[in-house]
């Protein structure tokens, strides 16, 4: 007998019900969405307003910063560069907007380095292009090499798995070998071994606004430990095991912890729920250490050597895809007092797709408040409004 087209509707009803009610109570785990997962709820940029330079006393170019004995105002420090010969042209264009903009005339050092010797022609054109001294280093093998306790089958499968989560450079060792000498080699090197402050400066980078004070001495005079412009969410695939190691290390080292740390920012899941979940409790929050002016002291001291030396033990340099950046920032945020942070809010720069773009009359090429000409997702990826939040604009 034929059942009714009534009872028949209310029968799949029923069964899509329970369909539905079998997939809430066993289906994947929802992930509440936090005000910085949607483009509606973005705060207005700092940088509209009008910016200016750093308060306090700032030292200028009119006399001591001249070429070699003149340059009697200069502190210790350089320009430093990680690049290949292949990136001249990108590494020319960077030098020539930093040169324009402020190097010019406070004449710097530039130091370049290379896992291969650099070519006469890397160095001539280099050279041409500043009026500065000019170092070329060779990384030493051991410095640049994969640890001797790294699985290089481990890594191989790691690298597939980096590559289907589309994590990007996951796959290239190289990229995980600079990630790892970024992170705690650098500063260990022969040419840098009686250096305290460094610019970092990538190949391709832009640079928007005149600077005319000495940011070297700015770090100095004011007790600044790291200057940065960008401040971003990283992501989480690619980092799962760096908390817990870090957690991990903070419960053998309770004493590392400055009073004065940036947890909050370090840990909020208030802002992206699912980044803090799916990094095991990291905000993901982290300097974009493209641009970085820091005080090598901080590298060098004993909390983040043992950190350091922890990290690197774990593997995940290669197993996962942890860079320089988040290793940095985790490190300052923990062991470093917030306060010696600051933001070189005038400090136009750009690394695609992300810009640092003041509202000021020294700055040219760039739109003031432009975050990214990237697509408007990307928005999502600025944790600058985090740092404001927990630490201030300092």
């Amino acid at each position: 007998m034929a059942i009714a087209r009534p009872i028949r509707v209310l029968g799949l009803v029923a069964v899509g019900l329970w369909v539905f009610f079998l997939y809430q109570v066993f289906g994947p785990a929802k992930i509440p969405k936090g005000p910085g997962d949607t483009l509606a709820n973005m705060e207005r940029d700092p940088n509209l307003d009008l910016t200016g330079e750093p308060e306090g006393e700032l030292w200028r170019a009119d006399k001591g910063y001249g070429l070699g004995a003149e340059g009697t105002n200069r502190i210790n420090a350089t320009l430093l560069s990680l690049v290949r010969n292949e990136e001249l042209e990108g590494m020319l264009q960077a030098m020539n907007d930093l040169e324009r903009t402020w190097n010019s005339k406070f004449n710097y050092p530039w130091t370049f380095f290379n896992d291969v010797p650099f070519t006469e022609e890397f160095k001539k054109k280099t050279r041409e292009a500043t009026k500065a001294e000019c170092f070329y280093e060779l990384i030493p093998k051991e410095h640049w090499d994969v640890p001797s306790w790294i699985d290089e089958e481990i890594f191989q499968e790691s690298a597939k798995i980096l590559k289907e989560n589309d994590i990007q450079y996951g796959s290239m060792k190289s990229y995980h070998q600079m990630c790892r000498w970024n992170s705690g080699l650098f500063y260990k090197h022969p040419a840098l071994e009686h250096t305290q402050f460094y610019w970092r400066v990538e190949p391709k980078v832009h640079f928007f606004c005149d600077v005319d004070y000495d940011v070297f001495r700015y770090m100095q005079d004011f007790n600044k430990t790291y200057g940065f412009t960008i401040n971003l969410y990283d992501a989480p695939q690619s980092i799962p095991t760096l908390w817990p190691e870090t957690t991990k290390f903070m419960a053998q080292h309770p004493e590392y912890l400055h009073e004065n740390h940036a947890m909050q920012w370090l840990t909020d899941s208030a802002r992206r729920p699912e980044h803090n979940m799916k990094a095991n409790g990291y905000s993901t929050c982290h300097f974009w250490s493209n641009f970085e002016i820091a005080d090598m002291s901080f590298w060098r001291s004993q909390a983040y050597e043992d950190y350091f030396n922890h990290l690197d033990r774990a593997g995940g340099f290669f197993y996962e895809r942890w860079g320089d950046a988040p290793v940095h920032s985790i490190a300052l945020g923990l062991f470093e007092d917030s306060s010696k942070i600051h933001w070189f809010r005038d400090i136009g720069y750009q690394h695609i797709p992300y810009f640092n773009c003041p509202n000021s009359p020294k700055c040219k090429g760039c739109m003031t408040g432009r975050f990214t000409d990237g697509e408007s997702w990307l928005m999502k990826e600025d944790c600058r409004p985090n740092w404001f939040k927990y630490v201030g604009m300092g």
